[in-house]
């Protein structure tokens, strides 16, 4: 077994020499493919996370009047627990003298003149759902909103706009990915299908010397695992020297906040070297299927 298999890679080694002009042209589109996968890996994942992240942080705020007294924010805050679109543990107090100090540190020059504190006591609330933020936002407004609550908001504006925005990112994420796969086994398998059809005339002789079909079908196999390979390896290679060069510059104008990253790099290259052996195995098998009736 292991002598048919050096034979194997061997043959497969000669044919890439031979056919150097098809085994560049493989292992470059394989390059190109898993660069722009990778790529967008880095920055499909980052977005996302940043969506996700957003989404998070919608809440609705209910604002009390001065008049309620504390058993009343209380029982309140009890009530909203067993709210079905409430998130468990979301539901976070804010005092009057906590909010003042969260705009003077946001909003110095509106407060320094200030004669006394305007704000009022509130309860953030977060939504167990991003998308159940207009349910929460109903269910504490209109005919259920407390007496002692003098209005409640919800940003609905900008919720609206961060939810069609991270749905329209996760959307075109997953095409562009499986538009971008598509191509790159398209590209290959055009590629080994180019290798087949100049070697035509060598694989009629070999079939009548008694070459069998698994020695026939066996180097394009490992022709396109190697391409595959060789091109996911050098796409890593131009990705690290882009990390190096580009991130320094880039990072400073994006979110600071450590709960958005980007899938960790050592996590990118291993999808990235699976994918290339997957497009050079199922690019070549494809193809060998197809045009190759021997």
């Amino acid at each position: 077994m292991g002598g048919r298999s050096k034979l194997l890679v061997g043959e497969a080694w000669r044919s890439l020499g031979a056919n150097l002009s098809t085994t560049v042209a493989a292992t470059m589109t394989v390059l190109i493919g898993m660069f722009l996968l990778g790529l967008f890996i880095a920055l499909g994942t980052w977005t996302v996370s940043w969506s996700n992240h957003v989404k998070s942080e919608l809440v609705v705020k209910a604002y009390f009047k001065d008049s309620a007294t504390p058993q009343q924010r209380t029982d309140y805050a009890a009530q909203l627990q067993q709210n079905p679109y409430v998130k468990v543990t979301g539901i976070k107090y804010v005092s009057k003298e906590q909010a003042f100090k969260i705009m003077k540190k946001r909003f110095p020059e509106m407060v320094k003149n200030l004669p006394s504190n305007p704000l009022p006591n509130s309860l953030s609330v977060t939504p167990n759902k991003a998308e159940n933020v207009d349910k929460l936002y109903a269910s504490l407004t209109g005919v259920n909103k407390a007496p002692f609550v003098d209005r409640v908001t919800d940003g609905k504006r900008v919720s609206h706009r961060i939810l069609q925005v991270a749905h329209v990112i996760e959307v075109v994420f997953t095409l562009a990915t499986l538009v971008l796969v598509v191509a790159s086994v398209l590209l290959i398998s055009n590629t080994i299908r180019l290798s087949i059809f100049s070697r035509r005339r060598e694989i009629e002789v070999m079939k009548l010397v008694g070459a069998t079909n698994w020695f026939v079908r066996g180097p394009f196999m490992v022709e396109g695992l190697i391409c595959g390979v060789a091109g996911a390896l050098l796409a890593i290679f131009f990705l690290v020297i882009g990390k190096a060069v580009a991130l320094p510059a880039i990072m400073p104008h994006l979110s600071g906040d450590a709960e958005v990253h980007a899938l960790a790099f050592p996590l990118v290259a291993l999808v990235l070297l699976g994918a290339g052996l997957a497009l050079g195995a199922v690019g070549s098998g494809l193809t060998i299927r197809r045009f190759l009736r021997v």
